[in-house]
């Protein structure tokens, strides 16, 4: 359950629609290496179909808000490994989710690189998004003081409520 809709009920030709209420940031980028960076953080915009006039100004304020703007031409090879997780962010919150799941956000990255990620994150949950990041590292978490849920063997093992089955998110249920 997600935000009251049950997600194995969403109707096939619906899922497109409901994909747009969530950003996903995944561990390895999933960034196409030989677009730029524009075209990276646009195209969930050109998917839905979004003008270009408004695309241009979305891609800029997303590249701002992750600090990359002016890499719009800029290929995600010659990046760095920060930086195109940066990309990967900005193409999440492109179209401006309730919702945004990171996957291992900060897995491959140095300590001082995985903070500045996490204070991305933290904005973006400042301004009302719910933000669930999926980590092996407790300490980074726990930095945050933020509300953190355990997963052992597939189950609920601490910090959410286990026996109700649920975990309520500040602007989402998630069920």
């Amino acid at each position: 359950m997600v935000n009251g809709q049950n997600t194995s009920s969403v109707p096939r030709a619906k899922i497109p629609a409901f994909r747009r209420q969530i950003g996903v940031v995944f561990q390895d980028h999933k960034l196409l290496m030989d677009r730029p960076v524009y075209d990276n953080v646009g195209l969930p915009l050109v998917i839905a179909g979004v003008p270009e006039k408004d695309i241009q100004k979305r891609v800029r304020a997303a590249l701002d808000q992750v600090g990359l703007l002016g890499k719009e031409r800029t290929r995600p090879i010659e990046l760095s490994t920060g930086e195109q997780q940066r990309v990967g962010i900005a193409r999440a919150i492109i179209a401006k989710p309730a919702l945004l799941i990171a996957d291992e956000p900060t897995g491959n990255l140095d300590p001082d690189l995985a903070i500045e990620i996490m204070n991305i994150f933290k904005r973006f949950n400042e301004v009302g998004v719910t933000v669930l990041i999926a980590s092996h590292d407790v300490h980074l978490i726990e930095r945050y003081g933020k509300r953190r849920v355990m997963l052992a063997d597939g189950r609920v093992s601490g910090g959410g409520d286990a026996s109700a089955g649920a975990i309520e998110l500040p602007s989402i249920r998630v069920d």
